[in-house]
């Protein structure tokens, strides 16, 4: 039995070409979500229609494949789909204050463009300007921090070689400035509202949060800085509602009737679990720290939330409720 989606096919063979190492039988049932016996049906279509395919062994009889640079021909060539995702992209990293990837993506779009044909390239301005304001993209207001572009090359470029940074930065809470603290990067929280370093402080002993808006200072060392084995940054973000990282408890949320179809649209937190009440309201269950931000969250929801739990945060929610008034 062939396999015969045609589109994960064309898909299929791009990631083929495009990894130097290739693909597992492994990696293809991950990415598309099937069963063994099926990725092996779409690895031999793309053997039975690039017989160009390379097989590499690897320790324990395990394989992988891939195709030569240039097999899939035309088939590489970008679609306007492509170009405006690309477009989407940029905008929203500058949107977001992440002024570099916004250019580097800016100039990757630039060279797919170059690759198509006059009379696509032609009508491609129209549909990309078309496709952002479809999506809320070109017009979306709001207010973000203006992160210098220095501070965001200096931080990437320490990342990806892996050294430790000597900065000066100044909290946001007192004002005061660390100077010369020795940080090891880990990663960047880009996106709308604050923005954050993720990185080891040598001081705290530990993994903090810096606002890159507080940062005077950034000087790269030549000394190596490797993250501990142990460190998985998608489960220290987990322990966090938004990026306040305090200790972990069990959150539970009401949201009333005439709010609960909307609610149940958000993922609140990756943790979350939701159930549907017999009087048509829902309840959110998860486990996270952050209050503060959980509060700024929930002021959007008026009377239609109710916090049961922690008394913590009922008791900060109203307190933020009573500041705001006065």
């Amino acid at each position: 039995m062939r396999y015969g989606r045609l589109t994960d096919l064309v898909r299929l063979a791009l990631q083929m070409q495009g990894r130097a190492d290739g693909l597992s039988l492994n990696d293809i049932g991950e990415t598309y979500e099937v069963s063994r016996r099926t990725a092996e049906r779409m690895r031999d279509a793309i053997r039975d229609a690039f017989p160009q395919v390379e097989e590499i062994s690897e320790p324990g009889e395990r394989k992988r494949w891939r195709l030569p640079p240039g097999t899939t021909g035309r088939l590489a060539d970008p679609s306007i789909d492509d170009i405006a995702t690309l477009n989407r992209g940029a905008e929203l990293a500058r949107q977001s204050g992440d002024i570099v990837t916004a250019d580097n993506l800016d100039i990757l779009s630039d060279r797919l463009r170059a690759g198509l044909s006059g009379p696509i390239r032609t009508r491609l301005e129209p549909d990309i300007a078309a496709l952002l304001e479809a999506d809320g993209v070109a017009l979306r207001p709001g207010p973000r921090e203006r992160i210098s572009e220095e501070t965001l090359n200096d931080l990437r470029q320490a990342i990806l070689a892996g050294v430790w940074i000597n900065a000066d930065h100044r909290t946001r809470a007192s004002g005061l400035l660390s100077q010369n603290a020795r940080l090891g990067p880990l990663a960047m929280l880009l996106g709308e509202g604050r923005q954050y370093l993720v990185a080891y402080s040598d001081w705290a002993e530990d993994v903090r949060l810096f606002a890159l808006a507080g940062f005077e200072r950034i000087a790269l060392s030549n000394e190596s800085f490797e993250r501990s084995e142990d460190f998985d940054l998608n489960v220290w973000l987990q322990r966090a509602f938004g990026t306040w990282q305090e200790e972990v408890q069990d959150v539970v949320w009401r949201f009333s009737s005439a709010a609960a179809a909307d609610a149940r649209l958000y993922m609140f937190h990756p943790t979350q679990e939701i159930t549907d009440e017999p009087d048509g309201s829902l309840i959110v269950k998860f486990r996270a720290g952050g209050f503060r931000e959980m509060c700024w969250h929930l002021f959007r929801w008026g009377n239609d939330v109710e916090i049961l739990a922690p008394t913590e945060l009922q008791q900060m929610f109203r307190m933020m409720l009573k500041k705001a008034h006065l």
